[in-house]
């Protein structure tokens, strides 16, 4: 092997094997292999199979220094082809934590035979999910550095620090099922150091149990207690966006780094071999980017629950006939397990009734579909990647969350940003109709649209050199991933 492919630094990067965590993590890979990183990528092969299936057999064929790389999940999975199937959330979660560390060392292994034969530079470096945390065990025998980038925001990441403290003070588990409904998710948990004006309801979902072994509990509990093991922390936000929650965390754990939002990041680097590498699992219809292209600059309501959230048919018409309702332009996404327990049906007099101004498909390029002008407002599940990416777009939202992490970004995203309005939980389409009035062409989604630019500016500016974003990626680099001994 050339001295030059011995002297560069090669990290392995793991998502949690679910959407919403590979999209950040192979953000995080592009911007290092930028940097002259040699990267391994690792998907499940349930994953990997999908990823082929929606962008094409050879999609991943060809890059430089950019490979992919499989291991099992350790799950049964249903005879088929494997493109839209939902995998049980709660295996998936179990068999991480017991099963994944076996097949990551596997790899490790077989990775080391390649550098050894001068296929690749030898790993020098892991890059993780925070909830793929048994890797900082691996990290540690096998003496490398270690940085976990953490799929929340820092003000979700900051409240699940505190589950252990939750159930010391007795506030959790809860009691019994009534108190999901008597008020009692409204108690304030104000002694949390920067978490001023939150509730119990706006903190992660997980919380809401009655079990005392929950086992969501249990993992995001183990996933707490390994966090100071780690070389380094990362977010995907900015100092500025959330400066009072990285606050408290930089008294509670070393090593923290704000280093997004990385869309910002990526729209702002050179173009390269890897700019047309993306990691959607659902194959996407770019027909409506066509779509929007004969819409008026700001006129059209996007509407995306993203890859997990699930709702009732009564629910779903309610949003219909909300969107319809309020005569405003719409681009929907329906992915086909949307619906519990069945697919959509819409009947004809919705179908005619937005035949001039709806459209609906099944998944899409989400940050194109964000950033394209006639794109006004979002409603949005609240994941942390539509938040970051609709900040990034300067786009102002209404927020409907389903669960994990979206009740905490919600509450940040309208009472901390003053960038969304809540849609209440059991919605009704006359709410709705008034909602996506006031978010399109009412004085507060007015307000929203001009807070959500000037977010949008301070983005652009944290992740240009000399920006704290990027001057924070350069820390991590030099003095975590490539540090010498």
């Amino acid at each position: 092997m050339s001295n030059f492919a011995e002297k560069k630094p090669h990290a392995v990067l793991t998502p949690y094997p679910l959407q919403g965590h590979i999209n950040p993590v192979l953000k995080l890979a592009k911007l290092l292999h930028l940097r002259g990183f040699h990267i391994t990528f690792v998907n499940t092969e349930y994953n990997h199979k999908r990823l082929l299936k929606s962008r094409g057999l050879k999609a991943l064929d060809g890059l430089t220094d950019f490979s992919f790389e499989t291991i099992p999940d350790c799950l049964t999975q249903k005879e088929g082809d494997g493109d839209d199937l939902k995998q049980n959330l709660y295996s998936l979660r179990e068999s991480v934590r017991k099963n994944f560390i076996y097949p990551f060392r596997e790899l490790l292994a077989r990775l080391h035979d390649s550098a050894q034969s001068g296929l690749i530079p030898p790993v020098t470096c892991l890059v993780s999910d925070g909830f793929m945390s048994f890797t900082i065990q691996v990290a540690e025998e096998l003496a490398l550095p270690i940085a976990l980038l953490i799929p929340y925001s820092a003000c979700s990441f900051l409240s699940i620090l505190h589950f252990r403290t939750l159930i010391e003070r007795g506030l959790i588990p809860l009691k019994d099922e009534s108190y999901l409904k008597n008020g009692y998710l409204d108690t304030k948990v104000d002694w949390i150091p920067g978490l001023q004006n939150f509730r119990l309801k706006d903190l992660p979902d997980f919380l809401r149990t009655t079990n005392p072994n929950d086992s969501a509990l249990e993992f995001i509990i183990e996933m707490v207690d390994r966090f100071h093991r780690a070389s380094a922390i990362v977010f995907n936000t900015s100092y500025e966006l959330e400066s009072s929650f990285m606050n408290a965390l930089h008294s509670m754990l070393p090593s923290l780094y704000t280093i997004g939002p990385l869309a910002s990041f990526l729209n702002q680097s050179p173009h390269n071999q890897l700019a047309s590498l993306e990691n959607n699992l659902w194959k996407e219809d770019t027909k409506c980017l066509e779509w929007l292209e004969s819409k008026e600059p700001g006129s059209v309501v996007y509407v995306n629950f993203g890859s997990i959230t699930i709702m009732s048919e009564d629910k779903l018409l309610e949003f219909a006939w909300g969107l319809a309702n309020s005569k405003k332009p719409f681009l929907w996404i329906i992915r086909p397990d949307l619906i519990i327990g069945g697919s959509v049906v819409l009947s004809s007099e919705f179908v005619d009734e937005i035949s001039n101004r709806g459209l609906i498909v099944s998944w899409c390029p989400q940050e194109k579909v964000l950033n394209h002008p006639s794109i006004g407002g979002f409603l949005t599940h609240c994941g942390w990647n539509s938040t970051i990416e609709s900040i990034c777009a300067g786009v102002p939202m209404l927020c409907w969350p389903f669960f994990a992490d979206q009740p905490t970004n919600c509450r940040f995203i309208c009472n901390e940003l003053d960038i969304g309005i809540e849609i209440d939980t059991n919605v009704k389409r006359e709410e709705l109709e008034k909602l996506v009035n006031e978010l399109m062409v009412g004085e507060k989604g007015k307000k929203m649209k001009q807070k959500a630019m000037e977010l949008k500016k301070k983005a652009e500016e944290d992740t240009k050199p000399d920006g704290c974003s990027y001057i924070n990626l350069d820390k991590v680099i030099k003095e975590v991933l490539v540090k010498k001994n």
